[in-house]
C-alpha cells in the first residue's frame, strides 16, 4: 500500500489503497457501499441495486487484471454497474412492450388485415362522419382545428364525431 489515491465522485471522497496491483477486496469495501446507494437511486428499487452491484463487482472481478491497471478503476465500475443496468431496462421493455402489444407488428398480414377492417368501418359512414373520425381521432386533430379544416363549426365536428362512434360501435357490436 504505497500510495494513496482519492476518487473525488459526486462530491464524496474515497480513499483507496494503491499497490503496483491494486487488491481487488480493498476496492471492493471502498466501492460496494457508495455503488449500491447510487443504484437504488437509479433504479429505485433496492433489490435490483444489490443485484446490479453484484453483478458489477463479478464483471470488474473477471477483468481484474485489466481493470487494476487502469487509470480509473472507479470510473469502469459505475460504467459497468450502469450498463448492466441499461441492459435489463431495454430488456424489460421490450418484453413489457411484446406482452402488452405495444411492439410493432411483426407480421404484415395482420397489419393490412387491420387496415381492411378499419376501412370497411369507416365506409359505412358519412362523408362529414368519416371526417370528423379522421381528422380527430386517427390524426389528432382538436375538433376546432378539424372545423377550420373542413369550413364546419368545431360543435359540429363533434356531433358528426358522436354519431360516428356510435355508428362504429353498433357495428363492431355485430361482428
Amino acid at each position: 500500500m504505497s500510495e494513496i489515491v482519492r476518487f473525488g465522485a459526486v462530491g464524496r471522497e474515497a480513499d483507496l489503497a494503491v499497490a503496483p496491483s491494486l487488491d481487488f477486496e480493498a476496492f471492493f469495501q471502498v466501492e460496494k457501499d457508495q455503488l449500491y446507494r447510487a443504484l437504488c437511486l437509479v433504479t429505485r428499487n433496492r433489490y435490483e441495486a444489490e443485484d446490479l452491484t453484484q453483478e458489477a463487482f463479478v464483471r470488474v472481478l473477471e477483468r481484474w487484471d485489466r481493470v487494476a491497471e487502469l487509470e480509473d478503476p472507479h470510473g469502469y465500475l459505475y460504467r459497468t454497474a450502469m450498463n448492466g443496468f441499461r441492459r435489463r431496462y431495454g430488456r424489460a421493455m421490450r418484453t413489457a412492450k411484446r406482452s402488452l402489444r405495444l411492439a410493432p407488428a411483426d407480421d404484415r398480414i395482420a397489419e393490412i388485415d387491420e387496415r381492411d377492417a378499419t376501412l370497411r368501418a369507416l365506409a359505412g359512414l358519412s362523408p362529414r362522419q368519416r371526417a370528423a373520425v379522421v381528422l380527430t381521432d386517427m390524426l389528432g386533430f382538436t375538433s376546432e382545428q378539424a372545423a377550420r379544416m373542413l369550413g364546419i363549426k368545431a360543435s359540429t365536428v363533434r356531433m358528426h364525431a358522436s354519431r360516428a362512434h356510435a355508428a362504429l360501435k353498433e357495428t363492431m357490436s355485430r361482428e
